[in-house]
């Protein structure tokens, strides 16, 4: 399909884009017009917009990835923009204070990465890798002036965090009113079709359709998704936070930490995560396991094989689920697990102490309650005996739980 080559489309497939396009999705403005773009059968531009702030890319970032990727698979073209630009201002979505800028050096070296690491979900065929620095470096102060011109103060006290800091006579800086200006001139740069965002940018989201009806443009359609909860389960995912799953992370880890959420988190995440598994074999999976007739953790480790391989290969994939199933459900042999191995400077330490050297506990005190609980494992065997010494040279796998286990080696000091 080219751009001289339209082919309208059938109501029949139209519905079926519709369906891709809204599985997971939050919100679609204006769903009608997206209709009515997708019917004329012509490639559409998609855009999403990443602001380098860290060096590497997780799964809440795949979210917006992913249903790039659904849009390619239609046959549209997507562009990936880097904000090295939007990075020096710094996004005050969400935050109750100024948010530190960061420096050029910092924002190409993490751009960088995103390059190397978007086609790991992208087709590349099909993506346009654009900074939005090609055309802010060109604007003059004048330049700017005029795009300030285009929004009132009071328009923009209207964003939710804004609104708060103002009442709460916390500071607001002067440019951080330029960040969503300058997110929705990018839609005006690039003649976007469709912008996609999570749920926190929809003002700036916003922002795009205004400035691009400015200019005498049709205005882009907005894309909701909404904030993928990061293991913990209750937090927007975030490195910060230390709740998330980086796509460039060992298979075995993506594998370790996905069998790590919850069985009803499970749910929204192949909503927004997975290829693979339909809406109608989550349903049918759904019904089984409340029949009892499938195990949550068989389905979720076929979900966590998914991502594995993915950001990997099947055979890295298939080793790490071999390595988690021999470590949790003593299924083969423990050596499969890839785990680099904690070495821990000891003549001789107890089992409640070393499951809290090795990291598995915070206290001996919670260690002996595991241990009581019967929920210790050590190279597959349940251990009940908390006073239990292990001496220098021993090697071997923790387990508590089904989640949790490290490889731990104990050397002479």
């Amino acid at each position: 399909m080219t751009e001289n080559s339209f082919t309208p489309l059938t109501d029949d497939q139209v519905a079926q884009s519709l369906a891709l396009l809204e599985r997971g999705a939050e919100e679609i403005l204006k769903k009608e017009e997206l209709v009515a773009r997708l019917k004329a059968g012509r490639p559409l531009r998609i855009k999403a917009g990443f602001d380098p702030t860290a060096p590497d890319l997780h799964l809440g970032h795949t979210v917006l990835l992913n249903k790039l990727r659904q849009f390619q698979e239609l046959g549209h073209q997507v562009i990936f923009l880097i904000g090295d630009f939007t990075g020096m201002i710094g996004d005050p979505t969400g935050k109750n204070v100024t948010r530190k800028p960061l420096t050029r050096e910092d924002v190409l070296a993490n751009a960088e990465t995103y390059k190397q690491q978007v086609f790991k979900v992208l087709d590349p065929a099909r993506t346009e890798v654009r900074f939005n620095s090609e055309w802010f470096d060109k604007f003059s102060a004048a330049d700017m002036i005029k795009l300030a011109s285009r929004l009132t103060v009071a328009r923009m006290l209207e964003r939710d965090d804004f609104a708060k800091r103002y009442a709460s006579n916390q500071a607001i800086a002067i440019h951080e009113f330029l960040y969503p200006l300058v997110q929705g001139y990018d839609s005006v740069a690039l003649n976007a079709d469709v912008e996609l965002g999570g749920t926190d940018q929809k003002f700036n989201l916003l922002m795009g359709r205004g400035l691009q009806e400015a200019e005498g443009m049709a205005p882009q359609i907005v894309l909701m998704m909404p904030l993928m909860e990061g293991i913990d389960g209750v937090q927007k995912m975030s490195k910060s936070l230390g709740n998330y799953i980086g796509i460039d992370e060992p298979a075995i880890d993506i594998v370790t930490k996905t069998m790590k959420i919850g069985d009803d988190l499970m749910w929204k995440w192949i909503d927004l995560l997975s290829f693979n598994i339909s809406i109608d074999d989550a349903a049918d999976a759904k019904a089984k396991i409340a029949s009892g007739e499938l195990n949550p953790r068989d389905f979720k480790l076929k979900f966590a094989h998914e991502l594995a391989e993915r950001f990997h290969n099947r055979e890295e994939a298939d080793l790490a689920v071999a390595g988690w199933n021999a470590a949790v459900r003593g299924q083969g042999d423990t050596s499969q697990l890839p785990l680099q191995t904690v070495e821990i400077p000891s003549e001789g330490i107890r089992l409640a102490a070393l499951l809290t050297a090795a990291g598995l506990t915070p206290s001996n005190g919670e260690a002996n309650r595991k241990i009581k609980e019967n929920a210790v494992r050590v190279d597959g065997e349940v251990q009940s005996d908390g006073t239990r010494v292990f001496e220098a040279g021993f090697e071997g796998l923790l387990a508590i739980g089904k989640r949790n286990f490290a490889r731990v080696s104990l050397v002479s000091k």
